[in-house]
């Protein structure tokens, strides 16, 4: 019995030894370490431009999904899957933009209220 346990013993230490040698292997890959992006000065953005910037960007994610969903109505594409996630990412992106309309109008109506 106490060759037994022995032997298991040795087996889980060799079984982590292993494990551990994997990790330092993936470890040691080569990794790109970019320069942080909050290092560099960044230009003003201003918030028609940003906003601009952010409806383009969910007119896109409309379009996309509306292509996907219409190559799979016609049979050119059988990627349902892939219509379905895009439409989910459309509607997404257009709650949360509605979110921060309404977010804006409310703190432009706070402002309007306030008195001068």
């Amino acid at each position: 019995m106490l060759a037994t346990n022995l032997t298991q013993t040795t087996t889980a230490q060799q079984l982590m030894l292993d494990k551990m040698q994997l990790m330092q292997a993936q470890a040691e890959q080569n990794i790109a370490v970019k320069a942080n992006p909050l290092d560099q000065q960044v230009k003003p953005l201003a918030f028609s431009s940003a906003m601009t910037q952010v409806l383009d960007l969910v007119n896109g994610h409309q379009a996309a999904a509306s292509a996907k969903m219409t190559a799979v109505e016609t049979g050119k594409s059988d990627d349902l899957v892939g219509a379905m996630i895009a439409s989910q990412k459309a509607s997404l992106s257009f709650s949360a933009l509605m979110q921060v309309r309404n977010k804006v109008v409310g703190a432009f109506e706070d402002v309007m209220k306030m008195p001068v």
